[in-house]
């Protein structure tokens, strides 16, 4: 199963590298070609937007051949990003906003999929720790991709950038074709067609489940709430250019590299609900750090963000393949992943208002958020009776007490 480890790790690499630096470079881009931090931000917008789709588009990974579904998928974007080579002035930027909506579709379909091919060519036990790699490859690559792309896109513009990411799907679709899934779980005929609200039912009904799932959802949408705020707070708080944000991005990506080297082991010993709790108390600390009038303070906040985000996110996954049968996978996984990115649809134009207010305030009630559910997740809570619905397993395999109330 090595080799299966690898191609996934290897397959984040390259997916954060492409991924990363096109999201900032879209921005960027948008920015010059309108001046507009509000539009700039709205670029995110088009990316997460799709994630409402994700019980449906879940549900088609368990009709259909999974992997040959996730290699389309990236081909597909690879057509995309060139279609950007046609923008030439502002009238051309809602092509712009075009890609990052294929984007958005195809990162519900592929981040399912990875889901949903995951325990099927990895045993139980190693789930947290490649979960932890993948995060730590797709997130440490913002050490450079970030800063390339940003630098790129000043010395070239932003064409260059869209051939060379095009390239990184086409790999990645090869290293998919390359995986063994040798544990593969066919679904049964009950299980046709995929119902959405099954999907649902499974994701609310554990508490092993539920409780990763939404605090995850509760620290990307307020990341998705202070994108705005953060261009505000470089641009106009810290008098910097704006390609200063590809420094904060290779920052946090520091922070995500060290968290995801980390995060499977805490997983083993502490569970899912506890690391997705600390990683939500990252998050918000780290947007506090932001409204510092200090550019190293900023940075440093980035570092601190940049390990709690991958924590609560990881936390998530691994409680869905861990507690949820195979030929529920896609259905499950496309839910989670509405739930989790979903609401930052709504996050991001907020935010993109609330800057009028300057670029702390939102900073602050973001943080406020993160607190108040980790504070509302880690509350005592009444022991349930003997014999309740108390169940076990875990991804090692060990059993322990789990409460799925």
């Amino acid at each position: 199963m090595r080799r299966n480890a690898v191609l996934f790790v290897a397959v984040s690499l390259l997916s954060g590298l492409g991924g990363s630096a096109m999201a900032l470079v879209c921005g960027i881009w948008i920015l010059d070609l309108t001046g507009s931090t509000g539009l700039a931000a709205l670029a995110g917008l088009c990316v997460y937007a799709p994630t409402l789709a994700g019980p449906w588009l879940g549900g088609l990974l368990d009709q259909v051949p999974r992997r040959p579904l996730v290699i389309g998928v990236n081909l597909a974007l690879a057509a995309a990003l060139l279609s950007l080579l046609a923008v030439r002035g502002p009238g051309e930027a809602w092509l712009i906003y075009a890609v990052s909506l294929a984007y958005g579709i195809g990162y519900v379909l592929v981040d399912a999929g990875e889901t949903a091919l995951l325990p099927a060519a990895l045993p139980p036990a190693r789930l947290a720790d490649v979960n932890g790699w993948r995060s730590s490859a797709q997130e440490g690559v913002k050490l450079v991709a970030p800063l390339a792309g940003a630098g790129l896109y000043a010395w070239r513009g932003g064409h260059v950038v869209a051939v060379l990411a095009a390239v990184v799907p086409v790999l990645v679709a090869a290293l998919y074709g390359a995986l063994r899934l040798t544990r593969t779980v066919p679904a049964p005929p009950a299980a046709r067609p995929a119902r959405v609200r099954d999907g649902l039912t499974a994701l609310l009904t554990r508490r092993a489940v539920r409780v990763p799932v939404a605090l995850a959802a509760v620290s990307i949408a307020m990341s998705g709430f202070t994108t705005a705020a953060l261009y505000h707070v470089v641009v106009t708080g810290l008098g910097l250019p704006s390609t200063f944000l590809g420094v904060l991005a290779g920052a946090q990506g520091g922070g995500s590299l060290l968290a995801g080297l980390v995060v499977g082991r805490l997983v083993r010993r502490h569970g899912e609900i506890a690391v997705g709790a600390a990683g939500t108390v990252l998050f918000a600390a780290g947007c506090l750090g932001r409204c510092l009038p200090w550019w190293p303070g900023t940075v440093a906040a980035s570092v601190v963000i940049g390990v709690g985000l991958p924590w609560t996110l990881v936390a998530a996954v691994t409680a869905v393949q861990t507690y949820t049968p195979q030929a529920m996978l896609g259905r499950v996984a496309g839910t989670a992943n509405t739930a989790m990115f979903g609401p930052i649809t709504l996050a991001i134009p907020l935010g993109s208002a609330a800057v009028a207010a300057g670029g702390r305030p939102p900073l602050v009630l973001a943080a406020v958020a993160c607190l108040a559910a980790a504070l509302a997740v880690v509350r005592p809570r009444r022991q349930p009776a003997a014999g309740g619905p108390d169940r076990w397993r875990i991804s090692s395999g060990r059993e322990r007490s789990r409460s799925f109330r």
